[in-house]
């Protein structure tokens, strides 16, 4: 029976351009990531809590149900900042 041919793998370079034989560099997500998820995360959840707590009249009687929008908006835009977290 023949023996099936040995494949060589392929080598894959950084598109970046620069090469250093102990890989790419890590450079940590600066400090105001994690805090600004984290903060938005405990605003929406903060800000549904209130709505649902006080009936439906806080934290804007106008808004109506327009408070869970912002509030689900807050937790969205919580994990758009947490997409750059390295």
């Amino acid at each position: 029976m023949p023996k099936s041919r040995v494949r060589k793998k392929k080598v894959y370079h950084s598109k970046s351009g620069s090469s250093s034989s102990t890989g790419d560099q890590y450079e940590p997500s600066p400090a105001w990531v994690p805090a600004t998820a984290v903060g938005l995360i405990v605003f929406g959840i903060a800000w549904l809590t209130i709505f649902y707590l006080s009936g439906q009249e806080y934290p804007v009687l106008a808004w109506g149900n327009w408070n869970l929008a912002v509030g689900f908006v807050s937790m969205v835009l919580s994990l758009l900042v947490l997409s750059r977290w390295k």
